[in-house]
């Protein structure tokens, strides 16, 4: 994926990588993690009432120039083009999340990076049950301590994977996927239908999560959390005072 506005030195500025970055797995790690500790996974344009554009140059702007975050199609978009711009071979696969009561269609876009001469799953877009460091797709029903989170990875058919977490001390499902390639342009129906329906969770609340290497803060409607090392703090937060929380803990600006 390219945009013709993408410029490495600038993206790598963004997320605060620092040295030289190399087609190999330790940079594909330093990269997600940057990236992830850096730009915050954010519906504020679904709030204002747009569906965000999922133009390579319009994620890029968004993203490196003005300083913003997005949901899944934006932070994996950015980060597919940063991953080109290495040499680090990659497809975008399509995901069904699994932690709505009903059954979903695949709206949800991961990455399927290749280094070393093995696969790994990347993904900087699920919110805040997401991985936090690539997987390995041969890391099949293990558990994967990530920072302060546990993942597992398995396979449902010859064909699909599910990706579980540990929360609230239970495994919970979060998405299934095959390794089907796909294009970001595939995904535009499913941007338009989180940007607009009406069930969307992105069009019902806020929705903002920033990882860090302890934990992450997040902010769903006026509830604010800040997870670290396994400990809560919590807050309501009135509407008057959501501005000043994003830029202070998130470095939002809602008004871009």
């Amino acid at each position: 994926m390219k945009a013709a506005n993408f410029h490495l030195p600038s993206y790598l500025a963004r997320i605060g990588f620092e040295g030289e970055p190399s087609p190999d797995f330790e940079t594909l790690k330093r990269l997600m993690r940057c990236q992830l500790f850096s730009v915050p996974f954010e519906n504020l344009d679904v709030q204002a009432g747009q569906v965000p554009s999922l133009a390579p140059e319009a994620i890029c702007s968004k993203i490196v120039k003005r300083r913003r975050g997005g949901y899944c199609y934006e932070v994996n978009g950015i980060f597919a083009m940063a991953l080109e711009a290495v040499g680090i071979p990659y497809r975008f696969v399509a995901a069904r999340p699994m932690t709505y009561a009903a059954r979903r269609p695949k709206t949800h876009v991961a990455i399927i990076a290749s280094v070393d001469g093995e696969e790994w799953l990347c993904d900087l877009g699920f919110g805040g049950y997401g991985i936090r460091e690539p997987i390995n797709l041969r890391w099949l029903d293990r558990e994967i301590r990530q920072d302060c989170e546990t993942f597992r990875l398995s396979m449902l058919s010859d064909q699909e994977y599910l990706l579980q977490s540990v929360v609230d001390g239970e495994w919970k499902n979060l998405y299934e996927f095959n390794l089907c390639p796909q294009e970001l342009v595939d995904f535009e129906p499913a941007n338009w239908l989180n940007a607009t329906h009406p069930d969307s969770i992105f069009v019902q609340g806020l929705i903002v999560v920033l990882q860090h290497e302890s934990g992450k803060a997040m902010l769903n409607g006026e509830r604010f959390r800040y997870f670290s090392e396994g400990r809560v703090e919590e807050m309501i937060v009135s509407k008057d005072e959501v501005a000043e929380l994003l830029l202070k803990r998130f470095s939002l600006i809602c008004s871009e």
